[in-house]
């Protein structure tokens, strides 16, 4: 699904620049579920970026689904983008003012009608675009909140509203960027669990985050440090959220 070899990213800067990301390789295939980790400053935003084509690499080569980053173009990444990957952020980046069938449609707006997915159920049209939103809602338990305002959500709330708007163009990824990190531990463990589901039905899972007990949801750990690759191995599967990872 995902590999990088020898990824590198430079800022320009008055001197050599900086460099956020060195010689970093590694495959993720499909249906895994990776945690990458870091502390501030490590190069693991700069790598979600390029990952999820928000941001070109300065070296090396990242292949996504059988092709080179290098070899589309932005309007092509653009569609890739769209149609193969699903995003969750810290943020939640929603219309407050929206409801949540509208802030989860909001992807369908932008899908080009060609657009299908490799699993059949992408929508089509204005009949099936509210069959895939009302199944996307289900799908994270708020189809009582189907016609509220996402201002008027808890936090818990908004990022499940979130996880379905990644859900709805059926992507063959879900892109997570520290999901819980406005969050309590307990609407961050039921969002974190809602992630682990969709990795069980079969959903590439890229999950960013500082803290352990996120990264323990995932399979395997890909730890950075000053932009390097320090650690790449399994996660125990007998391992429980509050023991530290083996």
């Amino acid at each position: 699904m995902i590999s990088v070899s020898n990824l590198e990213k430079v800022y320009p800067d008055e001197g050599e620049g900086t460099r956020a990301l060195d010689n970093v390789s590694f495959a993720i295939a499909a249906g895994e579920f990776v945690s990458i980790m870091g502390p501030s400053g490590s190069g693991k935003s700069t790598l979600l970026h390029i990952l999820s084509f928000l941001d070109r690499p300065t070296g090396g080569t990242y292949r996504f689904a059988g092709k080179s980053i290098n070899d589309l173009s932005d309007t092509e990444l653009a569609r890739v983008r769209n149609q193969e990957m699903g995003f969750v952020f810290q943020s939640f980046n929603l219309l407050a003012r929206s409801s949540v069938f509208e802030n989860v449609a909001l992807p369908l707006i932008y899908a080009p009608e060609s657009a299908h997915s490799t699993r059949g159920s992408r929508p089509n049209g204005a009949d099936s675009r509210e069959q895939a939103v009302t199944r996307a809602v289900k799908a994270v338990g708020l189809l009582d909140k189907l016609w509220t305002e996402a201002g008027k959500l808890s936090g818990g709330q908004r990022q499940r509203v979130a996880i379905a708007r990644a859900l709805i163009n059926d992507p063959n990824v879900i892109f997570a960027d520290e999901p819980t990190g406005n969050l309590d531990s307990t609407s961050g463990a039921q969002v974190m669990d809602l992630l682990r589901e969709l990795h069980v039905k079969g959903r590439t899972i890229v999950l960013v985050t500082h803290e352990t007990y996120t990264a323990e949801y995932g399979q395997r750990l890909i730890e950075l440090h000053d932009g390097r690759v320090v650690h790449d191995k399994p996660i125990a599967r007998h391992h429980h959220k509050g023991e530290p990872l083996k």
